[in-house]
């Protein structure tokens, strides 16, 4: 997978690991310049010999974060028995804003009893799942303060597409962030720890020119 640019082939299941853990440690022996080859958008695609790490540009999802609750891998769900977490749960103050990890389209807006309010943004091969949203659904368009998206809106990085809330199967307020490339869940902690050791190789006093090129 690791090698693979989007659209060529079958993701292999390397950053696809049972826990947060084993999969930071894989991440930490891994060459950033493999990891471009995964990261969103024509950035790559466009010149596939460019040194810029583009992991830099992503956006973490909630900036008034107060801390992880539940990790990527294996948990007892409520009914005690072990399930798949497919995402990362960022808990945060009830109505906190939520910005988009990557510049996309809504591909989706969910209202359902586990996910509750949420939405997907796809990005290229990625897909980006945002559940358990404070607001409103109706005729298939999520609105919150501040927010009114419907299936097939552009939306840029790090723009406010959603609000904290308690919405779906949600014991307190928190956002449950996933992510999937193809086919293949992957550990958000992977990815997050790619963005931070690409900006902290990155020069300090350069800011990234922003990105609002979409997808289509």
């Amino acid at each position: 997978m690791l090698l693979r640019r989007p659209g060529h082939g079958r993701p292999a299941s390397v950053l696809t690991s049972d826990s947060a853990q084993r999969s930071c440690g894989v991440i930490g022996g891994l060459s950033l310049v493999m990891l471009i080859v995964l990261a969103p958008g024509p950035l790559w695609a466009r010149n596939p010999l460019r040194t810029e790490n583009p992991w830099r540009l992503g956006q973490f999802p909630v900036p008034m974060f107060l801390g992880y609750t539940s990790h990527f891998g294996l948990r007892t769900g409520p009914s005690g028995v072990l399930e798949p977490h497919h995402g990362l749960d960022i808990a945060a103050p009830l109505g906190s804003p939520v910005r988009s990890w990557w510049s996309g389209r809504v591909a989706q807006v969910i209202n359902d009893s586990r996910c509750g309010l949420g939405l997907v943004v796809r990005s290229g091969a990625w897909e980006h799942l945002y559940c358990h949203l404070s607001g409103s659904v109706h005729q298939g368009v999520y609105r919150a303060e501040g927010v009114q998206l419907a299936g097939g809106t552009p939306v840029r990085r790090g723009q406010l597409i959603g609000r904290v809330g308690l919405s779906g199967r949600s014991s307190g307020p928190h956002l449950h962030w996933a992510l999937r490339y193809g086919d293949r869940w992957l550990d958000p902690a992977v990815i997050l720890r790619a963005m931070a050791e690409a900006r902290r190789r990155g020069a300090p006093n350069v800011r990234p020119e922003p990105r609002v090129d979409l997808f289509r």
